[in-house]
């Protein structure tokens, strides 16, 4: 019998011959899909969405926008009910969303959340004599022990009915890069742990939601990648705005500077595409009062994850301890809602550009 990947190829190319079908491909690796839900191979017949806040919403919208079934839950009722009344199944628990899916896909805010959804009392591994549904992703940003954890949990389950060749669950840890606009866009970044086949299968649900896909290694390395380059991010933002707040101190405009950085060897991301100095450079949080873009809260968070993982491997780790510290004081003094280049303004009290 033919393998998944070996189908999947082979129901692609009959796509791309069919009149009724259209494929816009973007890029290597990412297209453009309008499909009946008839046409998806049985393992995506239907899509459970788990966590419809900020993010999870929009990537569950273009779930549904790629033509799958879904099925959501939510603790915020509201949010059902907008999806309720679009004509989206809902559940009223985890546990039942799983009898309903062939693949989860969960979007939490923290590890406690994730542990209380897969493995709680309504969780999705309470399936009873076996679980539906053959693959689970989570998308949250969590630390990569819990990913691990709760990959163990998984794969210990039996599934309901033998799917081809998967005879027990699979889940991959998927978290993302992009932010809000990525995910209303579906121009996300998704960094990919667990079983290189459920990630070769599980691809062309990510390319419904985002750009890129980057396969990292086994259970937790996806999380160990976000951790790491939220790290990079956070460290990058305070060296940038530190020395921002240096040359304005010293007679030196930030505009000026900025030539200079992305002209030399300072150039990076938060010099220049993210500037955090307001009136430098339009359409960053920067340029609308910080508002929108990446939470102080959540960079807080983070750096918190990493500091736990740098300390359980004995990892020196001075920069992130002192970067978990400015974005908590930051959180704590009220900016926690705004964008975490905010640390220019509230923490060394940058002046705007004239």
């Amino acid at each position: 019998m033919a393998s998944y990947g070996q189908r999947l190829s082979a129901l692609l190319s009959l796509y791309k011959n069919n009149s009724k079908i259209t494929y816009s491909f973007l890029s290597n690796f990412s297209w453009t899909r309008r499909l009946s839900s008839s046409n998806f191979p049985s393992q995506f017949e239907r899509i459970g969405f788990i966590g419809l806040g900020n993010m999870g919403s929009r990537m569950c919208n273009n779930l549904i926008k790629a033509g799958y079934n879904i099925a959501v839950h939510d603790i915020n009722h509201d949010v059902m009910t907008m999806f309720s009344e679009k004509g989206i199944l809902t559940k009223e628990s985890p546990v039942e969303v799983a009898k309903a899916s062939d693949v989860v896909i969960t979007m939490l805010p923290s590890s406690s959340h994730v542990l209380d959804v897969y493995t709680g009392p309504n969780g999705l591994l309470h399936g009873g004599d076996g679980l539906r549904p053959w693959l689970f992703i989570d998308s949250s940003t969590i630390d990569p022990q819990t990913s691990r954890k709760i990959s163990v949990a998984i794969s210990d389950c039996m599934l309901k009915g033998k799917e081809d060749d998967w005879e027990t669950p699979s889940m991959l840890d998927a978290p993302v890069s992009g932010g809000v606009l990525a995910a209303e866009t579906g121009s996300l970044t998704f960094m990919v742990g667990g079983l290189e086949k459920a990630y070769a299968a599980a691809k062309p649900l990510f390319l419904s939601m985002g750009k890129n896909t980057i396969y990292c290694g086994g259970a937790g390395t996806g999380s160990t990648a976000k951790i790491c380059n939220n790290l990079a991010m956070a460290v990058s933002m305070l060296g940038v705005s530190e020395a921002y707040a240096l040359g304005q101190s010293l007679g030196i405009a930030a505009s000026t500077l900025t030539k200079i950085f992305n002209s030399s060897s300072a150039r990076c991301w938060s010099s220049d595409s993210y500037n955090p100095v307001p009136g430098v450079m339009d359409g960053v949080p920067a340029s609308r009062n910080y508002d929108g873009g990446f939470a102080s809260k959540l960079m807080a968070k983070d750096l918190n994850l990493a500091a736990a993982s740098a300390k359980e491997v004995g990892l020196k780790f001075p920069l992130t301890s002192v970067a978990e510290e400015i974005f908590t004081e930051l959180n704590d003094a009220g900016n926690g809602t705004k964008d975490f280049s905010c640390v220019f303004r509230h923490y060394y009290s940058g002046k705007d550009e004239q």
